[in-house]
C-alpha cells in the first residue's frame, strides 16, 4: 500500500462516526429496591380484602426479579404468572391484558406468544418515571371478571400510585 492510500484510509477512519472514543458506560434509568419493595407491600395490603392469596412480582428495567411477594397459600403457579404478567408488561411497554387484547385481535400475529415468558393475562403494569419504563410489576392470584385479572391489576396500579411521586410521574 504506498502513502497516499495509506493517507487515506487514515482520513477515512478518523472522520467516521464512533471513530472516535466510543462511550464506554451507560446509565439507565431503573426501579429502587426500596422502591420495588414499597409498590409490592402496597399492592399485596390493596389484593388482600378480595380473599384470595397472590403473589407479587416486581422487575427492573431489564427484567430482573428486584422482589417477589409470596402470600401464605398462594397457588404455585402464582408464581410463575405474576413474573410473566410483569415481563409482558415490560417488553410491551403496556398493560399485560392490553397486550393480550391486542393479540386476540390479530390471531395471524401470535408469534411473539411463542416467546419465553409472554402472557396475554391481564394483572401485569409496566412502571414509568416520565416516559422512560423503570419496571413492571405482575400479580397472579385474584379473582377476576371470567379470570381477566381486573383485582390483579387494580392492586398492581394501587402499588405503583404510592410511589409514583418519587418516580418523578
Amino acid at each position: 500500500m504506498n502513502y497516499r492510500t495509506s493517507l487515506f484510509f487514515a482520513a477515512t477512519l478518523a472522520a467516521a462516526p464512533g471513530a472516535q472514543a466510543a462511550q464506554a458506560l451507560v446509565n439507565e434509568r431503573t426501579i429502587s429496591v426500596d422502591a420495588a419493595l414499597e409498590i409490592a407491600t402496597t399492592a399485596l395490603a390493596n389484593c388482600r380484602p378480595h380473599g384470595v392469596p397472590v403473589t407479587i412480582t416486581v422487575i427492573d428495567h431489564a427484567a430482573r426479579v428486584k422482589v417477589v411477594l409470596r402470600d401464605d397459600g398462594a397457588n404455585l403457579h402464582s408464581s410463575e404468572h405474576s413474573f410473566r404478567k410483569a415481563y409482558t408488561a415490560l417488553t410491551y411497554a403496556m398493560p399485560s391484558g392490553e397486550y393480550g387484547k391486542r393479540a386476540a385481535a390479530s390471531p395471524t400475529s401470535a408469534g411473539p406468544l411463542h416467546l419465553p415468558h409472554i402472557t396475554t393475562a391481564a394483572g401485569g403494569l409496566p412502571i414509568r418515571a416520565g416516559d422512560s419504563v423503570v419496571g413492571a410489576i405482575g400479580i397472579s392470584g385474584t379473582p377476576g371478571a371470567k379470570g381477566g385479572g381486573g383485582a390483579d391489576e387494580g392492586c398492581a396500579r394501587a402499588g405503583i400510585e404510592k410511589v409514583m411521586k418519587g418516580l418523578g410521574g
